[in-house]
């Protein structure tokens, strides 16, 4: 999806294009490259990560740049702003909280059948229509990309992220999450828009695995917006939320 050109310089492919324009970027991999951008740090997980969006990312170069905004031994928040052409486009908040030992209370197992044992989308608008969709194994077990309503849906990235490098779970996550509006649409995607301007993920645990899987619910309010759900999980389980606040008009 991306070659990295200096250290906080990346090229976006055609991998990384979203379905409302050819020249824009899906937010799923910019949000991956947000994540790759804050790194690990040991003894600590991301928890929490908000996106703003200012405008529709160009497929081209990015610099990504990242600070500490508080330090700490049991939390950190960071920022992030992702730029190009000396534009700010995307600006992130992400907080990390220390590991410890504490008991569980979420429901274990997965909120879908194995991806394995589910029909793999094809040549549909999703899997066939843009660089994005194309990079993602898409399974449904609930709702579909051609029906309109809630779905529950496994993902998997084909591609690298960042060339030469291998992908983490938290990436993959992070990758997906932003799907949630478009496999759950509300409205016909070919008569309106309906964009997201954020992007909020929180997390209660690590993921884990290849495949990500998201439970999305879309609603269109009366007056020009909409609100996206999605519980997302893995193949052990809920690993989190996430929510977007739509943008919505006839294209």
């Amino acid at each position: 999806m991306y070659t990295q050109l200096a250290r906080t310089r990346y090229a976006a492919s055609e991998h990384t294009q979203g379905p409302w324009d050819p020249e824009s970027q899906h937010l799923g991999p910019v949000t991956a490259l947000l994540v790759h951008e804050f790194g690990t740090r040991p003894g600590m997980e991301l928890s929490k990560l908000s996106l703003d969006v200012f405008a529709p990312v160009p497929v081209g170069e990015l610099e990504v740049r990242t600070e500490l905004l508080r330090g700490g031994k049991r939390v950190q928040c960071l920022s992030a702003h992702v730029t190009s052409g000396g534009r700010e486009y995307v600006r992130a908040t992400a907080w990390r909280v220390r590991t410890a030992d504490t008991p569980a209370t979420a429901a274990s197992g997965p909120l879908a059948p194995p991806p394995e044992t589910l029909e793999r989308d094809r040549d549909t608008w999703l899997s066939a229509g843009f660089g994005y969709g194309r990079a993602v194994d898409w399974r449904f077990s609930a709702g579909g990309p051609l029906k309109a309503g809630p779905a529950t849906a496994w993902g998997r990235v084909t591609v690298p992220l960042v060339e030469g490098e291998e992908i983490t779970p938290l990436e993959r996550l992070a990758l997906f999450a932003d799907s949630g509006n478009g496999i759950s649409f509300a409205v016909d995607h070919e008569a309106y828009l309906f964009v997201n301007v954020d992007l909020s993920i929180s997390l209660f645990r690590a993921p884990s695995g290849e495949w990500i899987g998201m439970d999305s619910s879309t609603v269109i309010g009366p007056s020009g917006r909409g609100l996206t759900r999605s519980t997302l999980f893995d193949q052990d389980g809920e690993v989190g939320a996430a929510a977007q606040t739509l943008f919505v008009a006839p294209r």
